[in-house]
């Protein structure tokens, strides 16, 4: 049994509940790994955050034969707050290793600290621009969300496909809805589709009327929202409530219950490319995610209950596996707690081969702190208010 198939097996002994507040600790004295993790457990990026803390609650208290301690800090969306939240871990908690933060702003808000304290860190948000290029504070930062092109791939060949020949886009006014608008140009150029124009919106934005007769005056054969998280929803809704007939393309971003709860019939109908774990029960017997997405499944939905299920949570659940495969190596390096079993933690990591998630395949390289493939990406549509495959 390979380490990520016993982390896997670790997980089903290690449910007892723990309590998990805006901080999780157990007995420092006794803990040789720290885990940190900065997360949107509140503000606009609270329905990607709160999964990923479940998870951390469920995360076996041992790897390797050495302890583990874990402390979660609630940065509020905030960029800001972020900084600080990553400052207490690595000034105040001496954490070996961060997961979060949970989206890109906030993730590309805490590469100096990351970089200026060696200490690695495993964001669990979308864009490359957190990875890439892998120099300087980034050559410590892993980022396990698949390129954004690659995401976009799926989603525009179904609209070239269907006859599609024009796309705008709404999206969030900050680095990650750039990023995707950016990729979603890049892709349908590639295909003859050509990009008419992009209207903006805040993350505390109430209203995107303006932003969408401005897009459905262009009439487009589709328009591509750049968000994530509830906020993602508001554009779907008012593209509906306006009466567009054309397609509607979205990110994984918004790949989670919440999404699909403020939605509603609205979502019916979009396209996207997600995590295979999103539908892991469609999947082919034959897809190399279908065991490890469904094993995340199980145990998730068993303690949070069905259709509970969240990408983000399966993404959080992929870092510890990341952890769990490279600590082993670390450890015949230094002693967690130190500089260089830090720096050994980050060379392992990004040296790792199949390692099999639940929202992923990762094939790590100094070059390329990400190593998804194809296999990682689904196209995927909502149906009667539940996700469904594609292909």
């Amino acid at each position: 049994m390979n380490r990520v198939a016993a982390a896997f097996a670790g997980l089903l002994s290690a449910l007892a509940p723990i309590a998990l507040a805006s901080m999780v600790t157990a007995t420092p004295a006794r803990a040789d790994i720290t885990v940190g993790a900065v997360l949107s457990l509140t503000g606009p990026g609270a329905s990607l955050g709160i999964p990923e803390r479940n998870v951390i609650d469920m995360l076996p208290r041992e790897i390797a034969g050495q302890k583990v301690r874990y402390v979660v800090l609630d940065d509020g969306t905030d960029s800001t707050a972020a900084v600080r939240a990553f400052q207490k871990l690595v000034t105040e908690e001496k954490v070996d290793l961060v997961l979060g933060p949970s989206v890109t702003p906030t993730s590309l808000a805490v590469l100096d600290v990351a970089g200026s304290s060696g200490t690695p860190m495993i964001s669990l948000a979308g864009s490359n621009a957190i990875i890439v290029p892998q120099e300087g504070n980034k050559r410590w930062a892993f980022k396990l969300a698949s390129p954004e092109s690659a995401m976009l791939a799926g989603p525009l060949q179904y609209l070239k496909d269907k006859g599609g020949k024009t796309i705008a886009s709404i999206a969030q006014a900050t680095a990650f809805g750039d990023a995707f608008v950016a990729a979603a140009d890049s892709e349908a150029a590639k295909r003859g589709i050509k990009s008419l124009g992009v209207e903006k919106y805040n993350l505390t934005d109430t209203s995107v009327t303006p932003q969408v007769l401005k897009i459905m005056a262009l009439r487009p054969d589709a328009v591509f929202i750049a968000g994530s998280g509830t906020p993602g929803a508001l554009p779907v809704i008012e593209l509906r409530n306006r009466g567009y007939k054309g397609l509607i393309l979205h990110n994984q971003g918004v790949a989670n219950p919440d999404f699909l709860r403020v939605a509603g019939k609205a979502a019916d109908g979009i396209i996207l490319s997600a995590s295979p774990v999103t539908v892991a029960e469609q999947l082919p017997d034959s897809a190399d995610t279908k065991k490890p997405a469904m094993a995340y499944v199980k145990l998730y939905e068993g303690k949070f209950g069905a259709n509970s299920r969240s990408l983000f949570g399966a993404t959080a659940w992929d870092g510890y596996l990341l952890l769990a495969e490279a600590a082993p190596a670390a450890l015949k390096v230094a002693k967690p707690g130190t500089a260089e079993f830090r720096k050994a933690l980050r060379d392992a990591m990004e040296n790792l081969k199949n390692v099999n998630g639940a929202a992923g395949i990762y094939n790590m390289r100094p070059d390329d702190h990400n190593g998804t493939d194809e296999r990682s990406l689904v196209l995927i549509t909502v149906k009667d208010g539940h996700w469904q495959l594609i292909k």
